[in-house]
């Protein structure tokens, strides 16, 4: 580990970048010497859709064959039916309203994204992820990411079969799936799975809110009646509905996240750092020192996302311009120095 001098970072300081990814005004504030940052907090690819809209878009309301196009398109997309498929201002937003809208207790399985413990307001008890099967309880919801966010750990399809045979509802969140879409369980008939899918992540965009349910009709039309006429904006329809249709992009999207996560595995090696994990849009390595290293980077500009269950851990996005992995690329290399 590198000698140079640090800030000290205090729990509750490391606590504030705990919370969720992104925390740029955070680091700012506790790091006010760094001008420039780049944020690898998060896993948003660091590379959009090229997205342009028409005025239109933003001048006119939403209308329901627009609508009906995006979720159509999306659903092909999927590889699912269209009848299935809502669209949602973001799939944390999805999350909550199926909590509220389901009701009861749930089990989550984790350690994995603090959203899926919020949706259900104190009624959640955690769940392993490796023991999922054999600890839900008939009347307990299950709730499982897949992959998991921050491992990667995808729970095995088997195990989630023998969950939906049950009465009870299976979701499983899906927002890292596009980069290895051959995962994705939205086109299994399963009468009692909810799938959510994310539009942000994978292509670049989360500022757009715009998320998908992919459920059977009586979840359907509780949330449409939830969401009311305009549950997403004209933009986020022009946009995503033109995105899920340039496959081209997405082929080649999911060949440049791929190649970006090896690379970054392989700066963590040659740092001494272990990869315990991920997705090809994020990394999670593991050191005793996981602090101090979200530290050093920090003083070097460079956001990373510390947990605060698992003080050993660290997630970092990809870097998305050459100056970003010189920057990344220096700053391991100066960790690793004895």
């Amino acid at each position: 580990m590198a000698q140079a001098a640090r800030i000290a970072i205090a729990p509750p300081d490391i606590a504030r970048f705990a919370v969720h990814g992104g925390r740029i005004d955070a680091a700012r504030a506790a790091y006010s010497a760094v001008a420039d940052w780049i944020d690898l907090s998060t896993g948003l690819s660091p590379w959009a859709w090229p997205a342009t809209i028409d005025a239109s878009a933003l001048t006119h309301l939403p209308t329901p064959d627009a609508l009906a196009t995006l979720e159509a398109t999306a659903a092909a997309a999927f590889g699912t039916s269209a009848a299935g498929v809502v669209a949602v201002p973001g799939s944390d937003l999805a999350l909550r309203l199926l909590g509220r809208m389901i009701g009861g207790h749930a089990a989550v399985a984790g350690p994995g994204y603090s959203g899926h413990v919020a949706m259900w307001a104190g009624r959640a008890v955690a769940a392993g992820l490796g023991s999922l099967a054999d600890s839900a309880r008939t009347g307990e919801t299950v709730v499982v990411a897949r992959p998991n966010n921050p491992d990667g750990h995808v729970v095995d399809i088997a195990t989630l079969e023998r969950l939906a045979e049950r009465d009870d509802w299976l979701i499983v969140d899906e927002a890292f799936v596009d980069a290895t879409p051959e995962l994705s369980l939205a086109g299994q008939a399963w009468d009692s799975l909810i799938v959510l899918r994310s539009f942000g992540k994978f292509y670049g965009l989360a500022g757009l809110r715009l998320g998908f349910v992919i459920a059977p009709p009586a979840i359907v039309q509780g949330l449409r009646e939830l969401l009311g006429d305009w549950p997403v904006s004209g933009p986020a329809i022009a946009i995503g509905t033109a995105a899920y249709a340039d496959r081209d992009w997405a082929a080649m999207q999911v060949a440049r996240v791929t190649e970006a996560a090896a690379r970054l595995d392989g700066l963590f090696a040659g740092a001494g750092l272990r990869v315990a994990g991920g997705t090809a849009l994020f990394r999670l390595v593991e050191t005793p020192h996981a602090h101090a290293l979200f530290d050093h980077l920090a003083q070097r500009g460079i956001l990373t996302r510390p947990f605060a269950d698992r003080p050993q851990a660290l997630r970092l996005g990809l870097p998305g311009t050459p100056a970003a992995w010189d920057r990344i690329d220096t700053a391991l290399n100066d960790w690793s120095k004895p």
